[in-house]
């Protein structure tokens, strides 16, 4: 009945608003790796619907994480254009935009500075 389906609906966004809250706080305790699976459940249960914009995101942040040893912004721009791609109307677009632009021109200044290093053992050869 639409009751019971509403009634479904509601427990499953209850279930992924406290895995929601409990990966946020991961990130706040410096603990990515707990925080990411805690993502990636809650992306397998949101079906391509609200709140996997959010687990999306949050997997965005993590890989860009200052204090994440796992840093990598590739992966990073990776969980940020995925949630362009499957959520174009999340409210979070705006800002995953804005993280791919800084974490891209920070990728390109790493390669030319790998290039700058390679250029400077050419010339002292």
């Amino acid at each position: 009945s639409k009751k019971e389906e509403i009634k479904q609906e509601e427990m499953r966004l209850k279930a992924i608003s406290k895995q929601l809250t409990l990966a946020k706080k991961l990130i706040e305790q410096g603990n990515y790796e707990a925080s990411l699976e805690e993502n990636k459940n809650i992306l397998s249960l949101s079906n391509d619907r609200p709140p996997g914009d959010e687990a999306l995101f949050n997997m965005g942040l993590i890989y860009a994480h200052y204090r994440n040893p796992q840093k990598d912004y590739k992966k990073s721009i990776f969980y940020f254009e995925k949630l362009l791609k499957e959520y174009p109307k999340s409210p979070l677009s705006e800002q995953a935009k804005i993280w791919i632009g800084v974490l891209q021109v920070i990728e390109k200044s790493k390669q030319v500075d790998i290039k700058i290093e390679e250029m400077k053992k050419e010339l002292s050869k």
